[in-house]
């Protein structure tokens, strides 16, 4: 017995049929949408004067769905350099933990 299974997909703003599936993010939240070609014309358009001024940045693994602050993990290594130089800057860093926010952005802007 021969068997053909089809997957089609549905456009979910008009139900027309749909070219894919369209994946986009807002304020650290993931969205999934089906959309056929007219209607994802649309949606860039209507994105295009942010996107032409935002900046891309490459998703963080570890940190979905977190909001506010920097989401940025630092390396062992890296956060011993960050460490020398901000004791030597006169910053306030502690000897272990997480380093804060504003100390590994004085020192990424420094170097």
């Amino acid at each position: 017995m021969a068997k053909r299974i089809v997957e089609s997909f549905i456009d979910d703003i008009d139900g027309s049929d749909a070219e894919g599936t369209t994946r986009f993010a807002l304020d650290g939240t993931s969205y999934e949408i089906d959309l056929s070609g007219s209607n994802r014309e649309k949606l860039e358009k209507a994105l295009a004067p942010f996107i032409t001024k935002a900046r891309a940045v490459r998703a963080d693994r570890g940190t979905r769905g977190r909001r506010g602050g920097s989401s940025r993990a630092v390396s062992r290594e890296k956060a011993t350099e960050i460490r020398k130089w901000a004791k030597a800057q006169g910053l306030p860093v502690s000897e272990r933990g997480r380093i804060a926010s504003s100390v590994v952005e004085q020192y990424e802007a420094a170097h």
